[in-house]
């Protein structure tokens, strides 16, 4: 059965040190974490510290004693454990616990790949009191500018793309054979419509609404998980509640700036001098259409949360468990090419589960600007799609999609290893 420690405290592996050389960091939070569990501080840690501290873990009572009982921290039998036992036993038999694993295994912040409906990262204690969250936030905001800013085109050509079948007012010169817009001859048609800056519309606006989504998306994230510990202050979620902490918080973050949302969707779609600018969009749809305009398509967007925050959370902790249980034996740092690579595949599965709600919320977003298109609801569109074109209808645009991929994931990772670094965050 191996060494009870290592089956019921919050750990993935345990590695003999390399060398007997003892590094004063890792000593440093041995002894806080020592302090931490020492309630009465009186040098020594005893069951009832070590039950209270792991109870509130949601680990059981039972493994505490069998740890207790198993001798391997409590080498003189006395049930208690004194401070030379505790650090003797963790700088010789390093393990890598959940902080540990978290902070090599972060991406929601790193990857961007134009959506932002991705479960939050958990930070420790000692990144929120640092403000080392708030670098991470800057630093993943600045890389999310870039990196969408460098896929722009790709991405203004999915929207056409959505939006061509039922409004073919939008494509315009990038029609091809058979009235429908293809992603070359769209390209063409946006450069000789409006020039190249015309590959550019609406990327001002996708911009812009990052760093307030992410920010309340976090913040909410927090707040919920406060409400689903209740009085089990400090314990780990598990994985189900994970999701829904971070469905919850997309929810929130998607509800309080899902009018930028809307104007990106027009101001993506729009013709040379349809609009002067942001305020002027915003302006005439106003006029035009009312304050519910600013929500045509919340549903399809917000029922689209679930399966993509779902899947790729189940898929990315899939394939860091996979990694750890094979390769983590040492160190729980899984290097650059396998963080990005499991980040990219895990959000890449969520967009493909989310992406036919996510065409009916770009339809309905931009039905009402275009003349003689239908307003139909989320299932007329639904229908009106399946109806026309089959079930394959609810995937197009989905190419430009993967294309982007690739080239919007190396821009968010270098300009945010990049800026953390410039920021300081760890």
């Amino acid at each position: 059965m191996g060494d009870p420690l290592n089956r019921h405290w919050p750990v993935w592996t345990r590695a003999r040190c390399q060398n007997n050389g003892v590094d004063p960091g890792r000593e440093k939070r041995y002894a806080e974490l020592f302090e931490q569990l020492d309630l009465n501080k009186d040098g020594r840690i005893d069951v009832y510290e070590l039950r209270t501290w792991m109870t509130a873990r949601g680990h059981s009572k039972s493994a505490v004693e069998e740890v207790s009982r198993s001798g391997s921290i409590d080498k003189d039998g006395t049930m208690t454990i004194d401070w030379n036992e505790w650090r003797d036993h963790f700088l010789f038999n390093p393990i890598h616990n959940m902080e540990d694993i978290a902070r090599y295994w972060k991406h929601s912040f790193m990857l961007d790949i134009g959506e932002n409906l991705v479960v939050p990262d958990d930070f420790t204690e000692e990144e929120k009191q640092s403000g080392a969250v708030w670098r991470h936030l800057m630093a993943g905001a600045m890389a999310g500018s870039v990196s969408r800013t460098g896929t722009a085109p790709l991405d203004r050509v999915k929207v056409f793309l959505q939006c061509s079948v039922d409004v073919p007012q939008v494509y315009g010169a990038g029609a091809g054979a058979g009235g429908r817009m293809r992603l070359w001859s769209g390209l063409r048609g946006m450069v000789g419509e409006g020039g190249a800056a015309a590959l550019w519309r609406g990327n001002g606006i996708n911009v812009l609404k990052i760093a307030p989504e992410t920010a309340i998306k976090f913040m909410a994230y927090e707040q919920i998980k406060k409400m689903i510990r209740g009085s089990k202050e400090g314990a780990s979620l598990r994985l189900q509640e994970r999701f829904l902490a971070g469905s919850l918080a997309g929810a929130t973050a998607q509800t309080a700036i899902y009018p930028l949302e809307v104007l990106k969707t027009r101001l993506t779609l729009r013709k040379t001098g349809q609009y002067s600018g942001l305020t002027d969009c915003a302006w005439q749809i106003l006029q035009k259409e009312g304050v519910g305009a600013f929500y045509k398509g919340y549903l399809p967007n917000v029922l689209g949360i679930i399966p993509y925050a779902g899947i790729d959370l189940a898929v990315y902790e899939t394939l860091k468990n996979a990694w750890l249980l094979q390769y983590g034996e040492s160190s729980p740092d899984p290097g650059v090419l396998v963080l990005v690579g499991c980040g990219t595949l895990s959000s890449t599965c969520g967009q493909v589960a989310s992406y036919p709600l996510a065409l009916i919320r770009t339809r309905m977003q931009a039905q009402a600007s275009l003349v003689g298109s239908p307003q139909l609801s989320m299932l007329g569109q639904l229908k009106f799609i399946v109806s026309q074109e089959g079930v394959q209808g609810l995937y197009r645009g989905i190419v430009p999609n993967f294309l982007k991929v690739v080239p919007a994931v190396s821009l968010s990772y270098v300009v945010y290893e990049n800026m953390r670094r410039a920021l300081g965050a760890s």
